[in-house]
């Protein structure tokens, strides 16, 4: 112990406590080794599986038009993996985050389902996402400390009281050695997360931004630790992750393997100090780097984004079986139909989208306020109608859509109030900073008529806002209804502070959705358009811009 708090003292955190790994630094590489090391190692990341276990339906936006067809599925990634493990056993296999939260299954096991399905994959390193402290800070710990790989994540705290930072949750970063070559993995998940997820549940955790501590950490692994290629694991978001590979103090980055938003970059997004790579969400597609090692030093890099094509990779016998043998207790409900849809059902346009108008009609017709919102969600695969025409909703595709079953908040709200939540909501999606982007949706809305730009100043964004087709009345009340979210202020509902008489209903938002289905069905939720963008696509997939990227 007491070479450890001389190894504290005199590195360069010294009086940062915990952010320094328990072992210390590792031998050097022998330069006569390294020139005799000639191959490839090859890195693959999954991200945002959202416990989605089967092959599912995906969207994609080809020959400018929407196409549906089947993706996905752990069975399947298992043979995608075990392939490249066998072809290159200097093969690496990363996930960064989102693993327990996104279905009923895990709902109904508090995520403990997913753990031997995660350790079947045999996976070398994961980060934590946003949605990992689904069931509280401890339940986080305990599942994520029962998965056989290390986790690194470099700004998640110990609450030491008063919201101060004690230790470290998880190491930092991780050395892996391939081929006489030092990769350094250095792990940060969204400091954003007690504001976009309900704040009770990350309670007892300390978030720091990245750039508190980035530059120290990259010091480390390519000073002390002689790292010969660095990588941070990222779950923060596209545009937080170009604005971080951006920063000067992600100088001596490679590359950020990112996560979060369920974006497809088919080619890494070269910016000033770093490469930016995210490989879509779902378990839809694998992103793999490949580094060419010649003489033991890398010659080359080349990257591609793998779709998980359930025909190409056949299922895994052993992942078959298990996720039987764990779905087994639960399969009655979880294939419960409970309406039907005579549309796709999809979240994926960032303006507008048919899942969310379900959801928005539903809680309209359910509470009767004048405004009901669903929040900017990313998460849940599409599904498309079978060959009678309809979609079946059933038990466990409710739980896709809306993973936190959350009662449903009434209150009222004066009209003076709504054009600034708007625009605020607004420039958390369209920043011009890709540092200020949230990293969701824009909220749905049902009551509201909301014309915008979204490539201008926060302040001339909102072009036109009605309520009910009627200009909002600033002295008037509206009544709203949103998802309670655990651990907000009693006057705050969907971030919009000043809510009057808010309380809580009998009933929760799968009650609201089972019984607008069961009155409806089948649905038709078409877009009423009551979200217009008049500088961008009506069909927008993706909120990032001024790069060289496209959603595909």
């Amino acid at each position: 112990m007491n070479s450890r708090r001389n190894f504290l003292k005199n590195s360069v955190l010294a009086g940062i406590a915990g952010t320094v790994p328990l072992e210390l630094p590792a031998t050097p590489i022998d330069n006569a080794e390294k020139e005799k090391v000639n191959g490839v190692i090859t890195l693959l990341q999954s991200t945002d599986v959202h416990c989605q276990i089967h092959p599912h339906d995906e969207l994609f936006f080809e020959n400018q038009k929407l196409t549906f067809r089947k993706a996905g599925g752990y069975a399947h990634m298992s043979t995608l993996f075990k392939k490249f493990r066998t072809e290159n056993p200097n093969t690496i296999i990363i996930d960064t985050g989102d693993m327990f939260q996104g279905s009923e299954l895990s709902d109904h096991t508090r995520g403990e389902a997913l753990t031997p399905i995660l350790n079947k994959l045999n996976y070398d390193l994961y980060t934590p996402g946003n949605w990992e402290v689904v069931f509280y800070k401890s339940k986080m710990q305990k599942l994520l400390g029962a998965l056989h790989a290390p986790k690194v994540c470099a700004n998640m705290f110990h609450d030491a009281g008063d919201g101060k930072a004690g230790e470290l949750i998880f190491q930092p970063y991780q050395i892996l050695y391939r081929l006489g070559i030092k990769i350094g993995f250095l792990g940060y998940t969204d400091h954003l997360v007690p504001n976009r997820q309900p704040p009770a549940l990350s309670k007892g955790i300390v978030y720091k931004k990245p750039e508190e501590n980035l530059a120290e950490f990259v010091k480390i692994l390519k000073d002390q630790e002689q790292c010969d290629f660095i990588i941070i694991l990222s779950h923060l978001g596209l545009s937080q992750q170009i604005a971080l590979a951006n920063h000067p103090d992600c100088e001596g980055v490679d590359y950020i393997f990112g996560g979060d938003t369920h974006e497809r970059v088919r080619k890494p997004i070269i910016c000033k100090h770093a490469k930016v790579v995210e490989p879509g969400a779902f378990g839809s597609f694998v992103g793999k780097l490949d580094l060419k090692v010649s003489n033991g030093k890398i010659e080359s890099e080349s990257y591609e984004l793998i779709e998980v094509d359930p025909k190409k990779y056949k299922a895994d016998p052993e992942m078959v079986e298990l996720t039987k043998r764990l779905e087994k207790p639960f399969l009655a409900d979880l294939n419960k139909v409970i309406g039907e849809s005579t549309l796709p059902l999809y979240r994926n346009f960032v303006v507008e989208n048919t899942m969310d108008t379900l959801i928005i009609n539903a809680l309209k017709w359910k509470t009767g306020v004048d405004l009901a919102t669903s929040n900017g969600f990313r998460f849940c695969p599409p599904r498309v109608p079978d060959e009678d025409g309809t979609v079946k909703i059933t038990e466990s595709f409710l739980y896709d859509m809306l993973p936190i079953n959350a009662p449903i908040r009434v209150g009222k709200i004066k009209g003076s109030l709504i054009r600034p939540w708007i625009e605020r909501e607004l420039e958390n999606v369209f920043a011009k900073d890709a540092s200020k982007r949230f990293g969701g949706w824009i909220i749905k809305v049902k009551g509201l008529e909301i014309e915008f730009e979204a490539y201008v100043p926060k302040e001339e964004k909102l072009k036109l806002l009605t309520a009910n087709g009627e200009e909002i009345d600033v002295e008037k009340y509206y009544t709203i209804c949103a998802c309670e979210r655990e651990g907000d202020p009693e006057d705050v509902l969907c971030r919009l502070k000043g809510v009057e008489e808010a309380h809580t209903l009998s009933y929760n938002l799968h009650d609201a959705v089972r019984d607008y289905l069961a009155q409806h069905s089948p649905v038709t939720p078409t877009p009423e358009g009551n979200i217009k963008v008049l500088d961008g696509d009506q069909k927008m997939l993706s909120q990032v811009w001024g790069v060289d990227y496209s959603f595909s």
